[in-house]
């Protein structure tokens, strides 16, 4: 028995590590596939009901309107209702389905744009799984990444899952026009950020009331700009 039970670990270890080696290649490809056709990639992370889907079909239907070509990918476990909803923004959107895999991997990603042509996108937008935790170690070849949470949610979600949090380049807090009403205390939430990620940037937006969502297109734009003109 002590030989099995002690097996086991080193083998499920050697298994994760090659998974991981795996996506990691695969997000290199990706990577250097966007940056050939000038696409600024961002997946966005949340945990369920932090109004990431509301945030991302605003964000696909302002840019369009903007003048830029975008498209969403949308992972979930089971349903294409996310998928549905996004294309009301009259962008295209492709649902990809994970069954019981609670991530999206760098794979899926690529097999996904199987028949996009990328020279005909400026933004490729990516919804993960909602989830915190499987996202966090999975590069998707992004340029930018966003954590998302509410002001539902409370204001300890970063020293729940700090993991996620250092791996993304901006918090953004949802739902602010509820922000009183549930009595949330951006500046302890902003502590909290802070504490586990030093200096990273915090966007506090309302999708539903517009809410600093103008100074996160200008965002979007600025960052595209000087990733273009970034020869590395």
């Amino acid at each position: 028995m002590s030989n099995h039970s002690a097996a086991n670990p080193t083998r499920l270890v050697q298994v994760r590590t090659k998974i991981l080696k795996q996506n990691d290649v695969a997000a290199r490809r990706l990577r250097q596939r966007f940056r050939d056709h000038n696409v600024f990639v961002v997946s966005l992370v949340s945990s369920p009901g932090s109004g990431k889907t509301m945030f991302l079909e605003q964000t696909l239907a302002s840019m369009r309107q903007r003048g830029h070509r975008v498209a969403a990918l949308v992972g979930d476990l089971a349903t294409e209702n996310d998928a549905a909803r996004l294309a009301r923004a009259e962008v295209p959107v492709r649902q990809i389905t994970t069954g019981t895999v609670c991530h999206l991997e760098a794979e899926m990603v690529e097999n996904a744009l199987d028949g996009w042509t990328l020279e005909e996108l400026d933004y490729l937008f990516i919804e993960n799984v909602g989830n915190l935790v499987c996202p966090a170690t999975y590069d998707l070849g992004e340029s930018l990444r966003l954590v998302l949470f509410s002001t539902t949610e409370g204001e300890d979600k970063p020293l729940k899952y700090p993991t996620i949090f250092n791996t993304a380049d901006i918090a953004v807090i949802t739902k602010m026009d509820l922000a009183e009403v549930v009595e949330f205390d951006a500046v302890t939430a902003h502590k909290h950020i802070h504490a586990v990620r030093p200096g990273m940037d915090i966007l506090e937006v309302s999708a539903k009331s517009g809410t600093q969502m103008e100074r996160w297109f200008h965002r979007l734009e600025t960052q595209r700009n000087a990733s273009m003109t970034d020869p590395t």
